[in-house]
């Protein structure tokens, strides 16, 4: 029936780009824990149409007390004789009810001390809270930097210590320093976190609780309707008589597969395992292989209609619908995957002509046509149309993937009905609506569980975005990078460009350490108003930040998704980002084209039509010369020696420059190129042919 073996799922991998794997629950934990995730997913549905009278902030107040108790149930401590493997230990029920209680503590009516009393009690309380206030906004501030730590290791947490440790000890810096402050009071941090809309229930949370869930639910649901597996099982139909089959097979099913899981190392890990056998038998190395999963799973992090947890973010920021975020992303994910695709294509004839793939290999016929696949399971693109369709028709992201959601339930009976009907055991070709109804509300506990470790993430990046804002850290460190971009030059070109290198450096740094998401949060808050401050565009500012953020997902030595994609293959993981790397190197380039010249956002496709399209076919250009360059092989005339290559890059980097001047050079250069590479190859032909 298919044409791969069956995909391995995210959810089934338990890997993300935000997580740790979670602990396999049985028994009663297992119950409970899926019970709550259950709840929690269906209140998540139910603000969407009949939000809390009490407003937003109530919402997250509630929707964290439930989600911080399942952090600490669903993942190990990993702290020797107090942690266990198979369920949680003591000290995990004693953190998952205190959390439970503190997270709950703003809303409950009782009166305690000269605290408590009720929601509109301990909102009249902001900036002067009581003792019992204090305390358990102290808790609740160990308790979310834990449940961080857990399900994304300890640098995150660690960076967070930083930050507080700055808002309080930043009056003892030197006052002459621009980073110096007056410093802040336990009772002003505590404040800051815990009763107002920076801390813990800010923007990073608020997105996570109203915008992340619903498009986690989706995926899992749409993994459970069966198109996960239909969208790798195309992927290998449509490529399967081309020489470069093997390597367009896996950029598609990670593109495809990406809409599912919206997680790069989760996507390049799950397609790792079906296609890598494919990948072997055309020649790829290990850590070739590897390389171009974890490349192309990054794009799917990049890519509409669902992007990366920071692209919600980003909306809310520049408070602009979902959709247009949309829009900014597509050019910039077209180029991408060009980017990749063609240096398949150029491993591919390097392969063949190095005699590394069976020359039968494109001869083997696939056992199901794409057109058959299509025809059958074709229907799995309509929930993802749907999410397109209605966001273009005006309705909330919120709403679109709610309705998207159902629209997927229901695509799950035919696909079960399908492939039962195919199936040769006649056993399985019966379809009991009990488990039906059973897996697909497991489906929506699983998606709900995959959203863990993005609140986690987002409630402690709530740290970093109050003690920035309370301390003004942002406006001293744009400062810093403005200043620092001064000191070569006042021409304000190459300020911007001095500084927007700068930045890219310091995002790229950054990333390597922290999750995206966060990577957004503290870049966007600290060098995105150094951008500003240049008159950057605020779209062009926050996607630059976007894209480095998620970048970091290729970027040695911490290259989360080539990681996973090692692990695949069975390749050295040091080599795999490196060759990773190589495949995105064009998308490293294109966020610096957003910000340093006007032209640049029309990559975003802001502005005139005409401009957008003469801009964007020169990128494309562009792109391809940076393929070249990378690749070693001119399309047409073969392997190509370093001077071509040098030359290539240069005419890349022009083109990238989005200017008519430069556009104008770079197309001279890319004339230059291909006459190079022509010369060069026929003296290697006279130089063969010479007895």
């Amino acid at each position: 029936m298919s044409a791969a073996p069956p995909v391995v799922t995210a959810a089934e991998l338990g890997v993300d780009d935000e997580e740790r794997p979670a602990r396999e629950l049985t028994g009663f934990p297992a119950r409970l824990v899926g019970i709550v995730a259950l709840g929690l997913a269906g209140l998540a549905l139910w603000q969407v149409f009949r939000p809390l009278s009490q407003g937003s902030q109530y919402y997250l107040v509630v929707f964290l007390a439930v989600a911080l108790p399942l952090v600490f149930l669903s993942y190990r401590s990993g702290w020797g004789r107090l942690d266990r493997v198979d369920g949680p230990a003591a000290l995990d029920w004693v953190l998952a009810v205190g959390a439970l209680l503190v997270c709950l503590y703003p809303v409950l009516p009782f009166v305690i001390g000269d605290g408590g009393g009720g929601y509109d009690a301990f909102l009249d309380r902001q900036g002067m809270l009581a003792g019992i206030d204090v305390v358990l906004g102290a808790v609740l501030l160990v308790l979310v930097l834990e449940a961080c730590r857990r399900t994304t290791g300890p640098i995150l947490p660690a960076v967070c210590l930083v930050f507080l440790a700055y808002g309080y000890y930043g009056g003892l810096l030197p006052q002459s320093w621009t980073i110096a402050h007056a410093g802040l009071d336990v009772d002003q941090i505590v404040d800051a976190l815990y009763n107002s809309g920076s801390g813990f229930y800010g923007t990073p949370l608020d997105v996570a609780a109203s915008y992340i869930v619903l498009f986690t639910i989706y995926g899992a649901v749409l993994e459970f309707s069966g198109a996960a597996r239909f969208f790798v099982d195309l992927s290998v139909s449509l490529f399967r008589r081309s020489h470069s089959a093997a390597g367009r097979t896996a950029v598609a099913s990670g593109f495809l597969l990406g809409t599912v899981s919206g997680s790069g190392t989760a996507t390049a890990v799950s397609t790792g395992a079906v296609t890598w056998p494919i990948l072997r038998k055309a020649g790829y190395r290990p850590e070739q292989a590897g390389g171009m999963l974890a490349a192309a799973g990054v794009g799917a992090i990049l890519s509409p209609p669902t992007l990366g947890v920071a692209a919600f973010i980003v909306a809310e920021y520049l408070n602009v619908s979902y959709v247009t975020v949309l829009g900014w992303a597509l050019i910039p994910t077209l180029l991408y995957y060009l980017g990749i695709l063609l240096s398949v294509e150029i491993d591919a004839r390097r392969i063949h002509a190095e005699g590394r793939a069976p020359a039968d290999l494109a001869a083997a016929p696939p056992p199901v046509s794409g057109w058959i696949l299509l025809g059958r399971f074709g229907y799995h693109f309509s929930s993802l149309i749907v999410i397109v369709v209605l966001l273009l028709a005006g309705m909330s992201a919120t709403r679109a993937v709610v309705y998207a959601t159902l629209l997927a339930l229901l695509l799950a009976i035919p696909d079960r009905f399908l492939r039962a009907r195919a199936a040769e055991d006649p056993a399985a070709q019966k379809i009991a609506p009990g488990r039906f109804v059973l897996d697909a509300l497991r489906a929506l506990s699983l998606g709900m569980r995959a959203a863990l470790p993005v609140v986690a993430v987002c409630a402690a990046a709530g740290v970093i975005t109050a003690m920035t804002t309370k301390t003004g850290l942002g406006a001293q460190v744009a400062a810093l990078l403005v200043r620092a971009g001064s000191v070569l030059s006042d021409d304000p070109a190459v300020v911007l460009a001095t500084t927007a290198v700068l930045a890219a450096v310091a995002l790229s740094l950054l990333g390597l350490a922290v999750p995206v998401t966060a990577s957004f949060v503290i870049g966007w808050v600290i060098i995105g108003p150094a951008l500003l401050e240049l008159d950057v565009p605020a779209p062009a500012a926050a996607m630059f930040v976007f894209y480095f953020s998620v970048l970091s997902e290729v970027t040695p030595p911490t290259a989360l998704a080539a990681v996973g994609a090692a692990a695949v293959t069975g390749a050295k993981a040091m080599a795999t980002m490196w060759h990773a790397l190589r495949y995105a190197l064009p998308a490293f380039l294109v966020p610096l084209t957003f910000v340093l010249t006007d032209s640049g956002q029309h990559l975003l496709g802001r502005g005139p039509l005409l401009e957008v399209l003469w801009v964007g076919a020169a990128a494309c250009l562009g792109v391809a010369a940076l393929a070249v360059a990378t690749g070693g092989w001119l399309f047409g005339i073969g392997a190509v020696g370093t001077p071509v290559r040098v030359l290539a890059a240069l005419t890349g980097l022009t083109l990238l420059y989005p200017a008519p001047l430069a556009t104008a050079i770079g197309l001279g250069l890319l004339l230059v190129t291909v006459l190079a590479g022509v010369v060069e190859r026929a003296r290697g032909r006279t130089v063969t042919e010479t007895p």
